[in-house]
């Protein structure tokens, strides 16, 4: 038998578990009115293909959401594993959120995060109320990736890199 960690199911111990959780991290960027913003999300998920649809999570406390609404398109930037920094400056509160970070304009509002793995254009399909936070589904309308870039992970409430692999391919039942 495994020795087992039980926590509170109130935040702190839903934060404590979802931690055991690897995840990618995304910046949302887009520019409304002529100002840029952004904010940085971790609960990135594929949802379907046809049609092509994308999901992440966005607190209801965010100052930053209500603007990236008003945009027609939204640029989600899947982080590098070079791109702490940004990753950083797009999760603060306060100050300027594209200090050093390079980026391009897509084809209307969207903006995106130079250097990423992956890049997709979507617009706003529905957002579904859930909890402290609204889930928004995305329709992706282009995208693009360069191929040689690894992924930005946030596991264990810490930013990491995947570990260099070899040239071995191991492939997963379905």
């Amino acid at each position: 038998m495994h020795d087992l960690f039980e926590f509170p199911a109130d935040g702190a111990g839903l934060r404590r578990a979802f931690a055991s959780f690897p995840s990618g991290v995304v910046a949302v960027c887009a520019e409304t009115e002529g100002v840029r913003h952004g904010l940085a999300v971790s609960t990135f998920v594929p949802v379907s293909l046809d049609p092509p649809l994308v999901s992440f999570c966005v607190q209801n406390s965010s100052a930053t959401w209500p603007k990236l609404l008003n945009a027609t398109h939204l640029g989600l930037s899947l982080l590098g594993n070079h791109q702490e920094d940004a990753a950083r400056a797009l999760s603060t509160r306060n100050g300027n959120r594209f200090h050093n970070v390079e980026l391009y304009r897509g084809a209307t509002d969207a903006i995106f995060v130079d250097g990423a793995a992956a890049w997709i254009e979507g617009v706003l399909e529905v957002q579904v109320p859930a909890g402290d936070h609204a889930v928004v589904l995305l329709r992706v309308t282009r995208l693009a990736a360069p191929g040689e870039v690894e992924p930005l992970v946030f596991h264990g409430s810490k930013f990491r890199r995947l570990h260099p692999h070899n040239d071995e391919v191991s492939e997963i039942a379905s």
